[in-house]
């Protein structure tokens, strides 16, 4: 009778423990995107990669109190998306399209009804575009690394049917960060948008000439001080450009020089 009694009690603690957990969590609504943006404002690389792993998982521990924060949701999004991108993709494509899959699935969530339905598609292309249209300035930052870790994802599959699969809604969210705010993170949406439009053949809506406007748009905004852009342009237009080239240079036995990409 007494271990009945002290389970129960103890039980009871723990559910007041967590309500009172959940309150906290809900009361400092700055402290996750703060914890995230020290470690990627981090000046020493080494130091950062090493940090950041042990720090999404505090917030996955964080996140059990209070499964539906969409702070900690968004923040756990751009913590799994900003590590795969920038340490682990160019040294092991497989593990990054797993943590981009990871940074999808807490992104999704962070947007709530709206995410289902973009995740599910469950109505067609017009549900999916009324959803994204139901998400506004309050929605941008969970969307947008959505929206990163989506287009990451696919074009890191391109060669399966199922990334292939993922294009049309992938691009809608795409379409909707730019009309929210262009100039968000540096203006990371026409980055995002130069790097799909770059990567993808024509037959799958890729245009060189699109992607590169894009880029030179966000050049211009970030006066090139965000050099994520220099990264992605050489990697998805530049790479594409000179391959091009050469190709018909050597086609054609021309020695020419190439035209320089400023």
């Amino acid at each position: 009778m007494k271990k009945a009694l002290w389970t129960v009690l103890i039980t009871l603690g723990c559910i007041q423990l967590q309500g009172c957990m959940q309150v906290a969590l809900r009361a400092s609504p700055s402290l996750f995107p703060n914890v995230a943006a020290t470690i990627f404002e981090e000046c020493d690389p080494e130091f950062a990669k090493a940090s950041i792993p042990s720090n999404l998982k505090l917030m996955e521990g964080l996140l059990k109190s209070d499964p539906d924060n969409k702070k900690i949701l968004t923040t756990l999004s751009m913590g799994f998306a900003g590590y795969a991108l920038l340490f682990v993709e160019s040294e092991d494509p497989e593990r990054a399209s797993v943590l981009y899959l990871r940074a999808l699935g807490y992104g999704i969530k962070a947007l709530g009804d709206n995410g289902a339905l973009l995740q599910s598609r469950a109505g067609g292309p017009k549900a999916v575009s009324a959803a994204l249209k139901n998400m506004g300035q309050t929605d941008l930052e969970a969307l947008f690394w959505t929206t990163l870790s989506w287009n990451a994802w696919i074009n890191l599959n391109l060669d399966k049917p199922s990334a292939l699969a993922e294009l049309s809604a992938s691009e809608a969210c795409l379409k909707r960060v730019l009309e929210l705010d262009e100039h968000f993170f540096y203006s990371a949406p026409h980055i995002l948008m130069g790097a799909s439009l770059a990567a993808r053949p024509p037959l799958l809506g890729g245009s060189p000439e699109k992607a590169r406007f894009h880029f030179e748009q966000a050049m211009q905004k970030n006066q090139r001080k965000f050099y994520l852009t220099q990264f992605y342009f050489a990697k998805y237009y530049a790479q594409f450009y000179f391959a091009k080239y050469y190709a018909v240079g050597f086609r054609t036995r021309s020695c020419s020089p190439a035209p320089s990409l400023r």
